[in-house]
Formats: structure tokens, C-alpha cells, sequence
């Protein structure tokens, strides 16, 4: 009788299910990663990224609960770009995104490819109704953008006083010809 009730004690002891790898942690992560993939594939949740993060889930749940809302992004080319912001973001808000769902997109159809978006904003600003979204902090509603707006890219160039790569350019030029000695001056020296 003994070792029956002490074989029933092994069974219930979670240490004992440990040795038997019910447990452990890969176990753990191999069940839970079929179960993500598995509720990815059902079309429902189509909209969920392949690898979700809690902030893409959040937004996902505040669209559908009324707090968040999706814009339309035309790119350049005429296509399309959805992203779900919240309804206090701002237009950096709405940029990383965009960034966001670029990089998705990217890394789903071709590989992980570099994009400069240091480049993209030096060059393409957002616009909405042709009013452009140049201001990181601005909220988008005071630009008059609700759920299901549509903005796109349009061309900006800074205007030279803004600029500061040209400024960084001529402190690295001039940075450089200051380490140089100065120029002897042989004409300036009393003669002997």
C-alpha cells in the first residue's frame, strides 16, 4: 500500500514532472508558439502582425473598442499603408507606425532590408487635406485626422535655415583645417 500512495505523491509533486520535461520551459514555449500560430491563421485576426508585441495588440484592442483609429497612408508609388494609432497620437506617433508596419511588410515579402528614415523625413513630409504634418508633437486631431483619414507623402524640402546637416558639414570641413599648424608668415618677422 505504501508504494502506491508514494507513487501517487510523485505524480502530484511538480518537481517530479520536471525530470519528465512536462514543465520545462521549451515544452512551455513550443505549446504556446503553436497556439499563437494557430489564432494567427484564423482570419479574424488577420490584422495581427506575425510577431506581435503587447503594444500591437493594445492598439488592435483600443481600434476595436472605439479609443484608437486606423489610417490610410498612400506611399508614393499609390499604394497603400494601413496603421492603427490611439486617438491622442501625435504625428511622431504616427511615424513609427508607419515604420512599424514598413519594416513588417519588409521583412514578410523580401527579407530585412535598411531603410534610412532619417532620409525619408529629411526629404517626404505627411500631409492631410494639403496641410503638412511637420511637427513631431502636434496631435493629429488638431490636423483634422479621425478614424479612416487618409494622408500620404508628399515631397518637402527644409528650408535653408533649418537645415542641420549643412551646418554639421562645415564643422567637420572647418573642424579638420583648424588641427593644421598655422601658415608660417615670413614676412611679418622683424629681419635681423
Amino acid at each position: 500500500m505504501e508504494s502506491s500512495s508514494s507513487s501517487l505523491d510523485k505524480d502530484a509533486d511538480p518537481k517530479a514532472e520536471d525530470t519528465f520535461g512536462y514543465n520545462s520551459s521549451t515544452a512551455n514555449k513550443a505549446r504556446l508558439q503553436s497556439m499563437l500560430s494557430a489564432l494567427l491563421s484564423d482570419p479574424i485576426l488577420s490584422d495581427v502582425p506575425k510577431k506581435p508585441t503587447l503594444a500591437d495588440v493594445d492598439t488592435l484592442v483600443s481600434l476595436e473598442l472605439g479609443s484608437a483609429m486606423k489610417i490610410s497612408v498612400m506611399k508614393m508609388d499609390g499604394t497603400f499603408l494601413d496603421v492603427a494609432v490611439p486617438n491622442s497620437a501625435t504625428v511622431k506617433d504616427l511615424k513609427l507606425a508607419i515604420r512599424r508596419k514598413t519594416e513588417e511588410m519588409q521583412e514578410g515579402q523580401m527579407g530585412h532590408r535598411h531603410i534610412s528614415w532619417r532620409h525619408v523625413w529629411a526629404n517626404f513630409c505627411l500631409s492631410h487635406h494639403s496641410d503638412r504634418l511637420v511637427d513631431d508633437d502636434s496631435l493629429l486631431q488638431d490636423h483634422g485626422i479621425r478614424g479612416n483619414s487618409q494622408v500620404c507623402f508628399t515631397p518637402y524640402v527644409l528650408s535653408r535655415v533649418s537645415q542641420r546637416h549643412s551646418r554639421r558639414r562645415k564643422h567637420r570641413f572647418f573642424h579638420g583645417l583648424s588641427k593644421l599648424p598655422p601658415p608660417s608668415l615670413g614676412f611679418l618677422r622683424p629681419s635681423d
